[in-house]
């Protein structure tokens, strides 16, 4: 019998034939991985074949849930995405909200791999009968919330659809996967699903699951629901995410013009502050959710889903100061399926190219709004510059030649979010390290640099150690799976994320139990990426923040050595227990249950 909280199996689906399989999911893999990101990198280990390209046929996509969902327990109607990235050509772990989380465990399952591919467009169907392919002809071109809303209406109460834009279906590199308003952002999940022509996943509860505990996990949720109205989420519920923005143009860690200044001065014009009383619409929250972070903006002729990254890239990294423009690429990117980070990251990128003479593109020019609507709108076609710009910024720099790789804006292929790392040495070095590339959420040393216990301008082994802890505790919340945005609640993370753990399935475990968890689902993403080609100068930042200084608003010239970088990733190296070139050592690799 399964632990309380899980099924004990996985649904593999082969999209060429539309037949599938159950995987067995015994309790040492469910204990030693939980779900979520680190299930899912579980299954990429077990399943995807070594050295297979992420958009070739036999590459697996997982939707993979965690003992959590379907409980009371506030923010736990989440679920991870994951495969081997068309960005980066690394593992690749998006999360996102929504009730497709609990209506996709809730079809019997722990996760639902999907391989293979299908010769027409196509809808994967799972409910109580199994899995089955529908036809969606008529869905391909589509907006991924207009397609997912007709395929609700055709298919009738109680389905939930996770669907793709007409990014995924020209398989951009950085194409998401949406539902219910939601995105699965990173890393190109949606090209996978493009490239399988799958143009939705939906999915039907079917059954029921227990925890082991109802009675402790109804304390523990209430508990719980009542410190998510505390102090440590009012920031998110009163302006959401976008606060951040005025916070870190004031310290200058704002990136701007493809990261030429850590200052913008159109900052005032984007802030929650400035817009939440002219644009707010709606605030909303997640399925199960009771902080309500969700802050829904109109502009430009559209409504959306208002948050600091999407503002960052399209905004001050673009030299774009008009809050309606911002708004309304905002906007596109959700309408094509399109990260915004990566898009905004590579658009930048481009704009800096174009004014250098290295690519012919006069129109595109930084803080030109006109640009950057037209830029989105030909990356999600695949036209015209669209087609160099939908591989991201790395690929882009190689096609382009001369001195275009030294600023793009990426780590492993996946571009830089909003922190400005040579003013955040611990953040630089979570970013450098990070399995899935320049991420922010699977690091989350900026936590550090922000905390005013550490100098934050000289990287040393305090940040090494903030880095470390940092990414074990994303690791666990990625894999139970919990919102980041209630990290603040927890006094003792480690312990109490263990007390939940052990009320929904009945396992005794303890806090020094999920600290060793944490450290192996982070090795396991590391030998995976090792697997698959990495080598240690991709534990690295690009060139123009290594020998670039940038002002800050005080007057100081912020700098980061290569020197200094070198030492925190020697530094970070050792704490792991892996060799001077970033390897684990092959008795380390026996503890890991990959096989």
């Amino acid at each position: 019998m399964a632990p309380g909280g899980y099924f004990g199996r996985a649904l593999v689906v082969d999209a060429g034939s539309g037949t599938s399989s159950v995987l067995p999911l015994d309790e040492e893999v469910l204990r030693g991985y939980l779900g979520g990101a680190g299930l899912g990198t579980w299954l990429m280990h077990r399943l995807a074949p070594p050295g297979a390209d992420p958009l070739g046929a036999q590459a697996p996509l997982a939707f993979v849930f965690s003992p959590l969902v379907g409980t009371p327990l506030t923010t736990s109607a989440k679920f991870a995405v994951v495969a081997k990235s068309p960005l980066t050509g690394m593992l690749n772990d998006a999360l996102s909200s929504s009730h497709f989380a609990i209506s996709g465990k809730l079809t019997g399952h722990d996760a639902i791999v999907v391989r293979g591919a299908c010769d027409r467009p196509s809808a994967l169907l799972i409910d109580g009968d199994g899995a089955r392919l529908a036809d969606a002809a008529d869905l391909w071109g589509l907006p991924a919330a207009h397609a997912e809303q007709r395929l609700r209406e055709r298919l009738g109460r109680g389905w939930r659809a996770a669907a793709i834009g007409p990014a995924g279906e020209a398989q951009v590199r950085y194409a998401t996967i949406s539902h219910d308003g939601r995105h699965a952002g990173r890393g190109g999940l949606g090209a996978v699903l493009g490239a399988k022509r799958v143009k939705a996943v939906a999915v039907r509860a079917a059954t029921k699951v227990a925890p082991a505990d109802p009675g402790a996990v109804l304390a523990a949720a209430r508990d719980l629901r009542a410190r998510s109205f505390g102090p440590a989420t009012a920031k998110y519920r009163e302006l959401g995410t976008l606060a951040n923005l005025l916070a870190f143009n004031a310290i200058s860690a704002l990136p701007t013009r493809n990261f030429q200044a850590a200052t913008f001065a159109g900052a005032p014009r984007l802030a929650a502050e400035e817009l939440a009383g002219l644009r707010t619409v709606a605030r909303n929250s997640c399925a199960s959710c009771t902080i309500g972070c969700e802050h829904i903006y109109a502009g430009g002729g559209r409504k959306m889903r208002v948050e600091y990254e999407n503002v960052f890239a399209l905004g001050p990294m673009c030299g774009v100061s008009d809050p309606d423009a911002v708004l309304a690429a905002s906007g596109l990117c959700d309408e094509l399926g399109l990260d915004t980070i990566s898009a905004g990251g590579t658009i930048a990128w481009a704009m800096e190219c174009a004014e250098r003479g290295l690519i012919d593109a006069p129109w595109l020019r930084f803080g030109d709004a006109d640009a950057l609507m037209r830029a989105l709108a030909e990356i999600g076609a695949r036209e015209g510059l669209g087609d160099l710009l939908a591989e991201g910024s790395r690929r882009a720099a190689e096609q382009v030649g001369g001195d275009a790789a030294e600023f793009a804006p990426h780590v492993k292929g996946l571009e830089l979010p909003g922190y400005e790392p040579r003013t955040m040495h611990a953040m630089a070095l979570g970013l450098a390290v990070n399995s899935r590339g320049a991420d922010h959420n699977r690091s989350g040393a900026y936590e550090a640099d922000l905390s005013g216990d550490l100098d934050r301008f000289a990287g040393g082994d305090a940040q090494v150690a903030a880095a470390i802890e940092t990414e074990d505790r994303a690791a666990v919340m990625d894999s139970l799976v919990l919102c980041k945005f209630l990290r603040g609640v927890f006094r003792e993370p480690f312990e109490e994320w263990a007390a939940l753990l052990s009320a929904v399935t009945g396992w005794d475990a303890d806090g020094a139990e999920l600290r060793r968890t944490a450290r192996r689902i982070v090795l396991a993403k590391r030998v995976f990426n090792i697997r698959e080609g990495w080598q240690p100068g991709d534990d690295w930042l690009p060139e123009r923040l290594l020998s670039q200084p940038v002002e800050t608003s005080s007057g100081r010239v912020a700098a980061l050595a290569p020197e200094r970088l070198r030492a925190m990733i020697s530094g970070y190296y050792a704490a792991r227990g892996l060799d001077a070139e970033g390897r684990p050592a092959p008795a380390d690799l026996a503890g890991l249950g990959l096989r």
